[in-house]
């Protein structure tokens, strides 16, 4: 059985390609997919088999042998550099949680200091 990597799989249209370590696309529908496996991750190392269909090779079988690495997760910050950074957010929406218990919103200034640090945190943790 070849062994390749997906170049692509849309989860909701049910199908994608594979390339086979030869560089041949082959077509994936959700039906070859195993048991419980509802996604493919792009560049993740399959093996599968394949069959001349209508169109050209499809896999029938597919079995992921290791997925893609994650690139937020190469890129993060250590965590005890995200550790200081998450207390300033905790502070900072203490501080947002006073006013808004107080009736009224926080400044401007301090609403886009809490919003931008929401976004990078949640950058960071994101896999």
């Amino acid at each position: 059985m070849p062994i390749g990597k997906v170049r692509w799989y849309d989860v909701d249209k049910g199908f994608g390609f594979l390339v086979t370590d030869d560089g041949e696309d082959v077509f994936v529908h959700a039906s070859a997919l195993p048991e419980g496996i509802t996604s493919l991750k792009q560049g993740a190392r399959v093996e599968f088999g394949i069959v001349d269909g209508k169109r050209g090779k499809q896999a029938l079988t597919l079995t992921v042998h290791e997925p893609a690495a994650s690139v937020v997760k190469s890129t993060r910050k250590p965590a005890e550099d995200m550790a200081p950074i998450v207390e300033d957010l905790i502070k900072l929406l203490d501080a947002a949680s006073n006013q808004l218990r107080r009736g009224r919103y926080p400044a401007d200034d301090h609403a886009q200091k809490v919003a931008q640090l929401l976004r990078a945190v949640a950058q960071e943790f994101d896999v």
